[in-house]
């Protein structure tokens, strides 16, 4: 029976896997952006944990899990020509990946944690049937590699510990190495292995020659590591030689895990992604990932006896958990991705209940929990993002009205705005010509402040038509320009009934900052005989949006009122989900000379 359950929720777990749901920027920006930059000649946007002068992250960890999958892709795809490589297959290649470690690694390091058979049924199918599992652990975040680094840590921990005849070389080498990959993947994974790793003290102290050796390939590993992260950083030029290399790695080195250390230490530059209260990971991130199984972990606590409690707490599983997570917590910035690595851990700490009613309660509410969160995260969450950056190319192939000569090189500038939602993977755009495309997020943005946005990137105000036919190149570039706007259809500026109308196209009024501080009394006279009301002056620019192309399995949970109207709210967002792409153009008044290049 289990063996089907387990193969069942594999299906579910595939299903998930390539199914284009957006948790968190963290999973393109730190990862396939960069890498992608470095093997194709794809758009690509570093943010400024890369750009800066001390960067916080390292490509060390980032080569062998992304780099290695693109670069096959990329002979097996692209021998003739790279440009024609599809970066929709690099994504999906990134997610194929994922979950193939999650299945391989994740399920393995479980079966070995949990020695009791009928026990590591029960953690191998409950990990299968997490939520978490299905969405978190199939994207590409740093904080899912830390999962699989932290449990097999804690297996090679165990080996070590077990094989008291044995010096382990290989295991306490194979160990260094994770240990090194895992401090340069993310800098809280030490929080999760220090204090399980204290087991090994007897060992290294019968056997020193193994500490040496652990010491020794540590070492070795975080040379290697530095000396990535300095020739990425500080060594563009593929030319350099190796002595320009060493007298850099030497003077001045980049030491990511430090240069993290240091900002992270400082509660201003937290503020400036989110201050949260110090409890925020035992009492909401907690509950938030596990569900049902929290609830069943604390109530059998209380009825254990202290010699069963210190057997309890010698579980490397729920020792790394616990430890983990009370380390985090000392920090104030608190997101439950955070604790990614505590889920498999703490489910094979569960001891089902004893009686059959019990547990059908569990199951129930524990498939309950699950299957609606994994919806939610794994399907709508900022789900139509991804299929619409990939999309963004064709759509403006389509739109412009006279392409320019094709024995020119020259590009079409494009403006993307991307309201109300995370910023696109630039990446995914792949071959963009003939347009050079800017892709503008304006996540957090009122709507008048948008439009004003989107209004200034318009070419040719109404006081300046476009130049008549026949185009030279240039007029034939400035003509085209197009800008889109892209945004949840659940926002009020969109009529409710855009989402089911193709090619639909309504007014939107986008009120431009005047030059002049105010009016005088005889300007605003002269209007009035001219015929303009109040709020109707040359800034005030009606904009004529026509609707592109739309996808329904998109949710903005970051657009949710919920303090002033909840039901309203979820009727808003829920019931209009989806997101759009539009067309924006100026709609000028007749005899202007620009009213021709409205969409008909």
């Amino acid at each position: 029976m289990w063996r089907r359950s387990y193969l069942l929720l594999l299906l579910v777990r595939i299903y998930f896997a390539i199914s284009p749901s957006y948790l968190h920027p963290d999973e393109n920006f730190q990862g396939p952006e960069v890498i992608a930059d470095e093997l194709f000649l794809y758009p690509s946007n570093r943010t400024w944990e890369w750009t800066s002068n001390y960067p916080i992250r390292s490509v060390f960890p980032l080569w062998p899990v992304y780099g290695i999958p693109m670069t096959l892709l990329k002979w097996v795809w692209a021998q003739d020509d790279q440009q024609n490589l599809s970066p929709k297959a690099i994504y999906y290649l990134l997610r194929v990946v994922m979950f193939i470690l999650s299945f391989v690694l994740e399920d393995w390091a479980i079966y070995e944690l949990v020695h009791a058979p009928r026990h590591r049924r029960q953690a191998v199918i409950l990990v299968a049937s997490s939520y978490v599992t299905w969405t978190y652990q199939s994207h590409t975040f740093s904080n899912s590699i830390e999962t699989l680094l932290v449990t097999w840590s804690l297996v090679l921990i165990e080996r070590i510990v077990r094989e008291k005849n044995s010096s382990s070389m290989l295991t306490c080498s194979i160990l260094s190495l994770i240990i090194v990959f895992g401090i340069f993947n993310r800098i809280t994974f030490p929080a999760f292995i220090l204090i399980p790793g204290l087991q090994l003290l007897p060992h290294f102290l019968a056997r020193p020659f193994s500490f040496l050796v652990t010491v020794a390939s540590a070492v070795v590993f975080t040379c290697l590591a530095i000396g990535t992260d300095t020739a990425f950083f500080r060594l563009r030029d593929l030319n350099t030689s190796s002595t320009t290399f060493f007298r850099t790695l030497v003077t001045n080195p980049v030491i990511t895990p430090w240069n993290n250390i240091r900002y992270n230490t400082q509660t201003s530059n937290l503020a400036l992604h989110g201050l949260h209260p110090r409890y925020q990971h035992f009492l909401v991130n907690l509950p938030q990932l596990l569900g049902p199984a929290l609830i069943l972990l604390l109530t059998s606590l209380p009825a254990l006896s202290l010699l069963n409690l210190r057997l309890r707490f010698s579980n490397p599983c729920l020792l790394s958990a616990i430890t983990g997570t009370a380390f985090l917590s000392i920090f104030p910035h608190q997101e439950p991705r955070f604790l990614l690595p505590c889920v498999p851990l703490l489910l094979t700490c569960i001891h089902l209940p004893t009686s059959s009613r019990g547990r059908k309660w569990f199951w129930s509410s524990w498939l309950v929990f699950n299957i609606l969160l994994g919806i939610l995260m794994g399907v709508y969450h900022q789900g139509g993002v991804i299929p619409a950056q990939l999309q963004v190319p064709d759509l403006l192939r389509s739109s412009i009205s006279s392409p320019p000569p094709t024995n020119t090189t020259a590009m079409i500038p494009a403006t993307i705005f991307w309201w109300k939602t995370y910023p696109p993977p630039t990446y995914l755009l792949g071959n963009t010509a003939p347009f050079n495309i800017s892709t503008v997020p304006l996540m957090g943005l009122s709507q008048p402040d948008m439009l004003e946005q989107v209004t200034a990137a318009l070419p040719f105000p109404c006081s300046s038509p476009p130049p008549p036919p026949p185009l030279t190149t240039r007029d034939a570039i400035q003509n085209n320009q197009p800008v889109f706007l892209t945004a949840p259809l659940s926002s009020p500026l969109f009529p409710p009934s855009s989402a089911s109308t193709p090619n639909a196209s309504f007014l939107a009024h986008a009120r431009l900052p005047s030059n002049n501080k105010a009016h005088s009394s005889a300007e605003q006279e002269e209007e009035k005989d001219q015929g303009r009301g109040e709020g109707e002056d040359d800034n005030n620019t009606p904009l004529e949006l026509a609707l592109m192309w739309t996808y329904r399995q998109h949710i903005n949970l970051d657009d949710m009122d919920i303090a002033s109207d909840v039901w309203g709210t979820l009727r808003r967002v829920v019931g209009g989900r989806g997101i759009g792409v539009w067309r924006v153009e100026r709609r000028c008044p007749p005899g202007s000379g620009v009213e021709s290049i409205i969409l008909a």
